[in-house]
């Protein structure tokens, strides 16, 4: 089987986590610049192989979009135009920051790892990802 690559878009910084080949388990890969994120995905495209981006979306309480969901947007059409034959699937991103900052200070790190925000930013998109696994196994995101 192929990986899935997921992204949690900000507007300085885009967290990356990628699945096992057989797609179980996430894992973080890196944060990456958000000017940088094309050809970083271009690069891992053409080493891995990828068959489904998973990006998060920002919403606020209520599905009420904020002011990235336009830039996320658009992330996802050069996704969808660069990459035609790979599915995109979005992911509801809400408290995935807070959620990895947690596990960051559970996890016993220093201060100084805690306060990076490119750990928090690789973190989350493990979380988006492993959301969009569970709620793919459970059969909460339909197949068209």
């Amino acid at each position: 089987m192929a990986r899935i690559l997921a992204f949690d878009y900000g507007m300085k910084r885009v967290g990356v986590a990628v699945t096992d080949p057989l797609q179980i388990i996430a894992s973080s890969v890196d944060t990456i610049e958000t000017k940088a994120i094309a050809a970083f995905v271009k690069q891992y495209v053409a080493k891995e192989d990828v068959v489904e981006f998973v990006v998060g979306m920002p919403y606020n309480f209520g599905h009420k979009q904020n002011d990235l969901v336009a830039k996320v947007e658009g992330f996802i059409g050069l996704l969808r135009n660069q990459y035609p034959e790979k599915r995109v699937t979005t992911v509801d991103e809400r408290f995935t920051s807070r959620m990895a900052s947690r596990v960051i200070s559970e996890s016993g790190k220093t201060k100084k790892e805690r306060e990076k925000k490119g750990n928090i930013d690789k973190i989350s998109a493990t979380i988006i990802l492993q959301s969009f696994l569970e709620m793919r196994d459970n059969g909460l995101i339909g197949r068209i």
